[in-house]
């Protein structure tokens, strides 16, 4: 797979475009071209290799003998460079002794179907081909698309989709063409992350382990395939879910990406919150200020969870974090009335209760939204005061009667020391499943002079919940099963049932880490390192959560997106986690607490962003961290 969005490319392995299941080129969700076939001497190439250069292109080598008699080796390289913005390079490489005349065919069609139709498996028939240009084009009333060659064919056969040419290479010569793929009359593809704009900084990682430069490099460049324009406001850029199945805005994925890629600079952070402000909800109706989103399958035990929920409650948070990280003071305030309106649907919608049912009305208490809640009640009122605004002393109020009434109310005890309840049914039955969604009770959110907001469990509760996330009913081996092994209805590929979510993961070792539970984090840490490399270093959005053995492999999850925004955010945060970094840019300090044990030995971040300039870091193997580039005046603390 190919991604450097609204551009996609899909095929197996052998780099043929077969027109089989979702294999195609794509632009914005509709698939410009199904097939594309390469036939040299009438014949095609034997695979041997493919591989993934970047997020955007893949290289494809194929090998066939083209001259009679000579033997078993092959004397003709075929090789294709496949790029998402939909250009592709056909080479034929000779090694043969004397001159080779080769004709090259490529067969080319496409149904100009959506992607959502071709999922479920509602695509039409090919459509019929006419000679435009240097090429081929298709036309149906969804829109059409074409196909030009250079150089030019020297037949085009419409009535067969086919494209001809007839190379003579001398030994040892070369011959490429390359096709571009088109639609709507529109020339290639754009992407985003592609732009001398790009709101990421680039940044790179070195050390004793060898996963954490390919970790951040794959995670950088994933962060850049799957960045989207406003189309409406082409200055604000956002993440979309992911690749294949989610090419579009996801509220809550994109606030949860942008908020763990806030190391790399606040400009996605910005542009994510200015998007979503845009579809606030407004007026004096019950969910007036709400930022909408879809609902999604919360597990056997669970109606369905509102994303909206999740998502209004995390835009304060992302505002209040990105501000510390050095999100410049008029951009904060610019968008503080949206933050505002969030934390005021937030206290209207619990009313005189203590807690947020979701969805709503009626719905369960559920433990990870009281965490979203709580903890954008804190930052909220850090923004709110920080800015001379009201509405501070009521929010903190309400979260510690929450704080209070939480750890009475949502505490399980059992002979093993107790556990989180995943939620409170609106009878008052406790669900007392272990489950991953308890990760968030651990991510408190990032207070002024390097602190984190207090959290929903007290001291010896959050030590039993890190005992429970090292055990091995919750971590695999390969990062944290979305429910334990003992639970019922556990099952290692649901993806809220058992399957390893790698930014459930991501948030539980950074959190284990904030709260003094190294042994758990590292544990987590190298599990998740060593699947991403059995992932290529890309990491998906899930994979199944088998333990892991001498050996084995993770499996992966047929219906993850790889590569996805909150995957690729949570290679970020789990090297930034290692050297600890705590900024506060309004206060011109920067806080480091690095993991004191090391667990990946040393470790050196360069190109981070803080306070709007680069910063560089490096942690010793004895745990000691050392700033080697930083903002001219910044404090530095420990």
């Amino acid at each position: 797979m190919c991604v450097a969005l609204p551009g996609l490319a899909i095929s197996s392995e052998h780099g043929q475009l077969t027109g089989h299941g979702l294999e195609g080129f794509y632009r914005a969700g509709r698939r410009v071209l199904s097939r594309c076939q390469v036939r040299v001497a009438g014949r095609e190439p034997t695979a041997v290799q493919a591989r993934t250069g970047a997020a955007d292109h893949t290289r494809f080598v194929g090998t066939l003998r083209a001259t009679p008699g000579a033997g078993p080796d092959p004397d003709v390289v075929v090789e294709r460079i496949r790029h998402a913005d939909g250009t592709e390079r056909i080479t034929l490489h000779s090694a043969a002794l004397r001159p080779l005349r080769l004709p090259v065919e490529v067969a080319l069609g496409t149904d100009l179907a959506d992607l959502g139709a071709i999922a479920s498996g509602r695509a039409g028939p090919e459509l019929a081909a006419s000679v435009h240009d240097s090429g081929l084009r298709w036309s149906c009333a969804e829109g059409s698309a074409s196909v030009t060659a250079d150089p030019p064919p020297a037949d085009a056969l419409a009535a067969a989709g086919l494209l001809r040419w007839e190379f003579q290479l001398p030994p040892g010569g070369t011959a490429s063409v390359e096709l571009r793929v088109k639609s709507d009359g529109a020339g290639p593809v754009r992407a985003v992350g592609r732009a001398a704009t790009s709101p990421l900084a680039a940044a790179r990682a070195t050390g004793d382990h060898p996963g954490v430069r390919p970790l951040l490099h794959t995670s950088v460049e994933d962060l850049q395939a799957l960045l989207m324009r406003d189309s409406a406001h082409p200055a604000d850029t956002h993440l979309a879910a992911g690749a294949p199945w989610r090419c579009g805005m996801a509220p809550a994925e994109a606030l949860a990406a942008a908020r763990m890629a806030l190391p790399l600079g606040t400009r996605l952070a910005a542009g994510t919150l200015r998007t979503l402000a845009r579809t606030q909800l407004p007026g004096s109706a019950t969910q007036s200020g709400m930022i909408p989103g879809p609902r999604r399958d919360a597990g056997a035990y669970l109606p369905p969870s509102c994303t909206g929920t999740e998502a209004t409650l995390l835009f304060p948070v992302l505002l209040a974090e990105a501000w510390r990280w050095g999100l410049p003071a008029n951009e904060t305030e610019e968008l503080l009335p949206a933050a505002e309106r969030c934390l005021t649907w937030l206290r209207r919608t619990a009313g005189e209760g203590t807690y947020l049912c979701d969805p709503q009305p009626g719905g369960p208490v559920r433990c990870e939204t009281q965490a979203h809640a709580h903890r954008a009640a804190l930052l909220g009122a850090e923004l709110l005061d920080a800015y001379g605004r009201s509405g501070g002393i009521e929010l903190r109020q309400w979260a510690r009667e929450l704080r209070t009434a939480f750890r009475e109310d949502f505490w399980v005890e059992d002979r093993g020391g107790g556990r989180p309840a995943s939620a409170r049914a609106p009878d008052g039955r406790l669900v007392a499943q272990l489950s991953a969604t308890a990760v968030h009770l651990l991510d408190t959110g990032l207070l002024g002079g390097g602190e984190h907001a207090p959290g929903l469990l007290d001291r010896v509760q959050t030590e039993q919940l890190a005992r429970l996330f090292g055990s091995p009913a919750m971590d695999s081996g390969w990062g944290l099963r979305g429910l334990g092994t003992k639970e019922a209805g556990y099952n290692p590929f649901g993806h809220r049932a058992g399957a390893v979510r790698v930014q459930e993961t991501a948030i539980a070792v950074a959190g284990l880490a904030a709260a003094g539970y190294e042994r758990e984090a590292g544990s987590l840490l190298r599990g998740v390192l060593a699947a991403a490399e059995a992932f290529g270093h890309r990491l998906p959005e899930m994979y199944a959560g088998e333990q892991r053995t001498d050996g084995g492999l993770p499996l992966p999850h047929p219906a993850a997106c790889r590569p996805a925004s909150t995957a690729a955010g949570a290679g970020v945060l789990l090297l930034a986690t290692l050297v600890g970094i705590r900024p506060d840019a309004p206060a011109g300090a920067v806080t480091l607490r690095p993991l004191r044990s090391a667990p990946l030995g040393e470790i050196s971040l360069t190109g981070l962003r803080v306070a709007g300039s680069p910063f560089s870091v490096r942690v010793s193997r004895l745990g000691l961290a050392m700033v080697e580039e930083a903002a001219h005046g910044l404090q530095l603390g420990a």
